[in-house]
């Protein structure tokens, strides 16, 4: 089943027999008895394409379960006797701030080096659907002051006001401060619309009524500073994650708004029986009483 799940995943034999530390002879001779006993095709193969036959998702995605279950039950014998093993996959928005998070999950490796450690960036609405899905165990998250992440469990780990990101020769730079109103005629780069990084702006904007023009849409924070150092516009940007980076580029200034956009971050993480390495980590993080 691991064979079958990673070649699903890489879509090549060769890098799956790799990420399984077997010869490529082997994984391929395993899978190929594993379909002659389930009497289908798993995979469609070329000399240069595979892809799952409609037979192979529907295994893939019950071998998933079946390898989170047994990875858990060794997690869960392990723990008991005092050793945490099995697999953490971890979430993260490219914006957080409230953590380090290098640093803790080189913290978290130093403790239980038996524990294998995924991580994966992502949106924070996403990051909370793979928590709930069971795709992922515990996530960082940035969300508007007055949301938290629902079916999941979740502590707040910070509070933050944005700031308003000018290019260094922008009319505004060096204010000592602007208001929304002062702002809304300015042309805006922002992430993508319906993105709860989105949101934190255009329900500050909606809640003084008032409407503003965003031309320009990226999905990565570099982006969006690269076109607002280039004047094509400015941004509002979470202060504890925006002022290290602006203070390292004459490109950009910051500018406080007084009535802008806040968000709160967040750590989630399933509140159905999380595993003994997901509980590990919470211990790192100060968050283990909340369990």
């Amino acid at each position: 089943m691991r064979y079958v799940v990673a070649v699903a995943e890489t879509r090549n034999f060769t890098r799956a027999a790799e990420r399984c530390y077997v010869v490529q002879s082997s994984l391929s001779h395993r899978i190929g008895a594993l379909e002659r006993e389930l009497g289908v095709r798993l995979f469609a193969r070329s000399s240069r394409r595979v892809e799952l036959t409609s037979a192979g998702e529907a295994f893939v995605a019950r071998a998933r379960e079946a390898l989170a279950a047994a990875d858990r039950a060794m997690a869960d014998a392990s723990a008991a006797a005092g050793v945490v093993r099995g697999r953490l996959a971890v979430g993260v928005i490219v914006t957080t701030a409230a953590v380090d998070v290098a640093e803790v999950l080189q913290r978290y490796r130093a403790q239980h080096p038996q524990v294998r450690v995924v991580l994966r960036s992502g949106r924070s609405d996403e990051l909370v659907a793979a928590i709930r899905a069971g795709d992922l165990d515990i996530a960082f998250l940035g969300l508007p002051e007055d949301q938290r992440p629902s079916g999941v469990e979740s502590l707040v780990l910070a509070h933050d006001a944005h700031v308003l990101v000018v290019a260094a020769g922008h009319r505004l730079a060096g204010a000592a401060g602007v208001t929304l109103p002062e702002i809304a005629d300015e042309t805006f780069v922002d992430f993508v619309a319906g993105t709860p990084a989105r949101a934190q702006s255009d329900q500050a904007f909606a809640a003084a009524g008032l409407v503003r023009d965003v031309a320009y849409e990226a999905g990565v924070v570099e982006l969006i500073t690269r076109l607002v150092a280039r004047g094509l516009g400015v941004a509002l940007l979470p202060s504890a994650f925006i002022r290290p980076l602006a203070a390292r580029d004459p490109a950009l200034a910051l500018v406080p708004v007084a009535d802008g956009p806040h968000r709160v971050e967040c750590l989630a993480w399933s509140r159905f029986n999380p595993s003994p390495a997901t509980r590990a980590m919470l211990d790192v993080l100060g968050a283990g009483a909340h369990t």
